[in-house]
Parts: C-alpha cells; structure tokens; sequence
C-alpha cells in the first residue's frame, strides 16, 4: 500500500481545511489508517485513525471535538476534517496506515506512511 496525502494549505485560525488521503493497493478490513502531525520542532504526534472494516475510530486527546476522521473505501480515501483550526495546529500532517488497532498511537507501529502536506493556521 501506498499513501498520498493532500489537503494542506494557508488559513485562517477558526477556519475549516480538510485534508485527503489516497491509498493505492487493497486494504484489508483489519487495517487502520491514521493521521498524524509534526509541529516545527516538535516530535510527530498522533491525530486520528479509523479501522477500514468498520466505524471505530480513536483521536489524539487534543482534538476536542475539532478534528473528524472519516473514509470512503469506494475512493480508497481517508479524510480529516479539521475545523475551528488554531495557530498551534500548524504543522505537517501524514496518513499512515498499519495492520490492526486504530488505538494504537505510537508511529513506530506503523509501517506506512504518506509524504504529509503541511498545514499552516495563521492567527
């Protein structure tokens, strides 16, 4: 499987961006997809996955409502839908994907991983 993200771009804090990501490749029920993010400077931190077969997603403890992940298996997609965007959420944004759990947070766990696209809020 390969992953090619998108969506990234210059807005606004409080604005609204939603990011795209294509797999190539089958995807099998048991994978999850994920977002994650690295702040300038900051280590990559977990945003959000959802399991391909299935609804059950999991979200970084910041999100706080903000931020939706969501997929479309017909388009091979992963979606996140970000709004109410802060100054802080500015960073590069990756899918990645991995075999089993959406509750695993730690990149290490995961063996795939899309280019990112970058995410600037400005305030």
């Amino acid at each position: 499987v390969q992953l090619q993200a998108s969506g990234g771009g210059l807005v606004q804090a409080g604005d609204s961006l939603r990011l795209s990501c294509v797999a190539s490749g089958r995807i099998f029920t048991s994978y999850s997809m994920s977002w994650f993010r690295r702040a300038p400077g900051q280590e990559r931190e977990f945003v959000a996955s959802i399991r391909w077969g299935n609804d059950n997603s999991h979200y970084g403890t910041f999100v706080n409502g903000r931020f939706t992940i969501s997929k479309d298996r017909t388009e091979n997609a992963v979606y996140l839908q970000m709004n109410s965007l802060k100054p802080e959420d500015t960073a590069v944004y990756y899918c990645a994907g991995r075999s089993g759990s959406p509750y695993v947070t730690n990149e290490r766990d995961y063996s795939v991983w899309g280019q990112g696209t970058l995410v600037t809020v400005s305030s």
